[in-house]
């Protein structure tokens, strides 16, 4: 069984002619220990879906499994707790950043409220947490006093503090230069637990080919094609566009 799984999924925004069909009949799953972009242009539907794989968006139609249950049929308690198995990483890290608290204490909330830890399990457990990700010596910084990137890895430590075993990164680099794009993701996917599942929103086919094990292509709201890594090639012409300098390779062959 897989760990998550979608099935024909569909999603609409609005009504009648202002009706806007994000995500259109999309079958996925995930299995345990997995690591796949969602790939395509913006407006494709690829954060509609990875919200939907998350919990945070109620679908039109079709359904989204985890553990053999949809979302839907879960009570709110229920649906409490599988959160802390399912975690989402958000494009803008300080909006998901309470102003008012420190790396330190984002962390250690996190592991008292989700975790359900004692205070001074989820101090040392979050200390722990920084130093892995090179944040030791910003641990009572507020998140006006960090770098992009420094935002970034506190919202990975509070994701990873809770052991999940789905990571879903929605555009988990946006805004960052690629030095510090390479660093994050060095610390999302070096980092994840044992035998845990990552699910990367991503515009860099440069990222998708070095940190996951497949790639699924969006475009308006349909998956296209999915390709395997490492040996995997893009077949539709959308896809080989994306996927540069590949499309000049393909279209010779």
């Amino acid at each position: 069984m897989s760990l998550v799984s979608i099935e024909q999924l569909t999603v609409s925004f609005g009504r009648g002619a202002r009706t806007v069909h994000a995500v259109r009949d999309v079958t996925l799953a995930i299995d345990a220990g997995e690591t796949i972009a969602v790939v395509g242009q913006s407006g494709s539907g690829k954060t509609t879906v990875a919200r939907c794989l998350a919990g945070l968006q109620r679908p039109t139609s079709g359904q989204v499994t985890v553990d053999g249950r949809t979302w839907a049929e879960r009570s709110a308690a229920e649906r409490l707790a599988l959160r802390r198995d399912v975690q989402y990483i958000p494009q803008d890290a300080l909006s998901a950043l309470d102003p008012q608290q420190t790396a330190f204490e984002h962390v250690v909330e996190t592991l008292q409220i989700l975790g359900r830890r004692p205070r001074t399990d989820a101090e040392a457990r979050a200390l722990s947490l920084l130093e892995t990700l090179g944040l030791q010596h910003r641990a009572s910084a507020l998140p006006r006093e960090m770098s992009g990137g420094e935002q970034r890895r506190v919202t990975l430590a509070r994701v990873l503090a809770l052991s999940p075993r789905l990571v879903v990164a929605d555009e988990p680099t946006s805004g960052l230069e690629p030095d510090r794009q390479d660093q994050v993701l060095a610390d999302l996917f070096g980092n994840l637990p044992p035998g845990s599942g990552c699910v990367m929103v991503t515009h860099d086919m440069r990222q998708a080919r070095r940190w996951c094990r497949r790639a699924v292509v969006m475009l308006e709201g349909r998956v296209i094609e999915a390709i395997p890594f490492p040996d995997g090639r893009p077949h539709h012409p959308y896809a080989r566009q994306l996927f540069d300098p590949w499309s000049d390779e393909a279209g010779e062959s």
